[in-house]
């Protein structure tokens, strides 16, 4: 995951190395979604990434923040001010494309930056719902 599927904003559909493997979400309508789960980044899979790789203690505390304030202060002036886009293009320099102002691609990174980074948890996780 880290070397196929990682990039500064997000984790690709598909690795590079597979030969269904679209770089570039560009072109007519097909051709985007003909890219569109093979191989362009989405945003909001940082956040089950951040989550998992935290759990995991497979990556720095530091290096995670690193990610998701890349993805934050890069972005959200680039495309849609204050938002981030629906999808990037697999390939460098991973061109925001799409929806320029997606919920999810803010959401989730900045989900996972509050609870698995800042241990900022819901009040509402421990309580028990009366029938």
């Amino acid at each position: 995951v880290q070397h196929e599927l990682v990039t500064p904003y997000g984790l690709r559909t598909l690795a590079p190395t597979d030969l269904r493997y679209k770089g570039m979400y560009v072109g007519n309508r097909r051709s985007r979604d003909q890219a569109y789960h093979n191989g362009t980044v989405w945003a909001w899979l940082l956040g089950p990434y951040v989550t998992a790789c935290r759990k995991a203690q497979a990556i720095s505390n530091y290096e995670l923040e690193h990610r998701i304030r890349v993805l934050f202060t890069q972005q959200i002036i680039q495309a849609g001010l204050g938002t981030i886009s629906e999808v990037f293009d697999g390939d460098p320099p991973h061109e925001p494309r799409g929806c320029i102002a997606q919920a999810w691609s803010v959401a989730e990174p900045l989900r996972a930056y509050l609870e698995d980074l800042v241990w900022i948890r819901p009040q509402y996780e421990k309580k028990v719902l009366q029938a």
